[in-house]
């Protein structure tokens, strides 16, 4: 797996067409792209008889989308590049994963539109790289501005990714314009412990992968606000280039479970993002012992979802009055010179720690130093890196 600063890695391989999608009445689009066997772990048969997302806008912010590609023909909407790296549609580096991605949120949701926004490029060549405007958050905004009714973001920080309050400001206007935003876990496994954006972000949908037999994919991101998961392994998509390839990563498992947030709003275009979460996490396949960190509240389960939309659980969210004490600008008690007390006998145990390592990485090095001295001084055998020969 690849790490990438505005997406996570997706690891293609060349498929063969597969069969049509059987016992449903669908677009061409989704009828030309092969199922894998996604279809039947979200149940997407019997989601698809309630609802094919018909009147429903998905923003796929990622690195373009090749609208001409037989399953997408006439279901996208090319908006601006953000990225404005020069390359152009056409170009094998250009629209790559966003292609495959708006692939297969069609696949859940054939009668839904897609709007491209290029926030990010297919290459590694920027990992970690700041940029003078922000891609993601100007992303964000036109898919706002420009009747976007899910947001769906397969791309992730990782190791490199950063609070940024621009993205903040506008995730907060999409949450005030009731459009629902999922973005992919990320791809570093149980790797560290900082937050993954914009998986992080409070209101995101973070979506976590899994395998074939319904455990967690061991690239999936293990985060504590991991709202869900879905198929994340072997999902095959179409290819900017033409034909069809397979993705791989928590990047389809966003793409899919965006295509089935599109399902829920055809069915119920009255849905709020907090009623799509919580049906979301209420109708899936919970793990055993429950909620975790690994796969969120389970794998989604599209018809269950579409189902639930029928009659949703009443939002929580509205606007409430702070009870609490108010705290003035320099009035909590704090002296505005003066940081509050540190535990020092935490930090003492810390200075302990780096002391005794600082040591031993000394004690390396001296004992290192002795050996090759000796190893100069010592006599030399001629024939002992001779090459041998028959």
């Amino acid at each position: 797996m690849t790490n990438r600063f505005r997406r996570a890695a997706t690891a293609l391989a060349a498929t063969g067409l597969g069969v049509l999608l059987a016992g449903t009445t669908v677009t061409t689009a989704a009828a030309a792209t092969p199922p894998s066997w996604e279809t039947q772990a979200l149940g997407l048969d019997a989601a698809h008889t309630i609802a094919q997302g018909d009147g429903i806008t998905v923003a796929v912010l990622d690195s373009g989308v090749q609208a001409n590609h037989p399953v997408l023909s006439g279901r996208v909407t090319t908006g601006p590049d953000f990225f404005n790296d020069g390359l152009q549609p056409g170009d094998p580096h250009w629209g790559a994963h966003g292609t495959e991605m708006a692939s297969d949120v069609l696949k859940v949701a054939p009668q839904a539109k897609i709007l491209s926004v290029r926030v990010l490029d297919d290459s590694d060549d920027h990992q970690g790289q700041q940029r003078e405007n922000n891609p993601l958050a100007n992303g964000i905004n036109y898919a706002v501005d420009h009747g976007a009714n899910v947001i769906s973001m397969s791309l992730g920080g990782e190791l490199w990714g950063n609070y940024n309050e621009d993205e903040v400001e506008a995730l907060a206007r999409a949450a005030n314009k009731g459009i629902p935003v999922i973005a992919s876990a990320g791809n570093e496994g149980q790797e560290f412990n900082d937050a993954s954006f914009p998986a992080g972000y409070a209101g995101v949908i973070a979506v976590a992968a899994t395998q074939k037999n319904g455990s967690r994919a061991d690239f999936s991101t293990v985060r504590t606000y991991n709202s869900v998961a879905a198929p994340g392994v072997d999902i095959t998509s179409a290819k900017n280039t033409g034909g069809f390839t397979t993705s791989t990563g928590t990047s389809p498992a966003a793409a899919l479970t965006s295509g089935v947030v599109a399902l829920m709003l055809s069915h119920n275009h009255q849905l709020t993002p907090a009623q799509v979460r919580q049906i979301l996490t209420s109708t899936a396949h919970h793990p055993s012992g429950g909620r975790n960190p690994l796969v969120g509240a389970g794998v989604i389960n599209a018809v269950a979802a579409v189902q639930g939309a029928t009659n949703p659980p009443a939002d929580q969210t509205t606007p409430t009055t702070y009870t609490g004490t108010k705290y003035p600008a320099g009035t909590d008690s704090t002296p505005r010179t003066q940081h509050p007390p540190i535990p020092m006998a935490e930090m003492t145990v810390a200075y302990c720690v780096a002391a005794v390592g600082l040591l031993m990485i000394a004690a390396a090095v001296l004992v290192g130093t002795r050996a090759r001295k000796r190893a100069k001084t010592a006599p030399q055998n001629p024939s002992a890196f001779t090459a041998l020969s028959p």
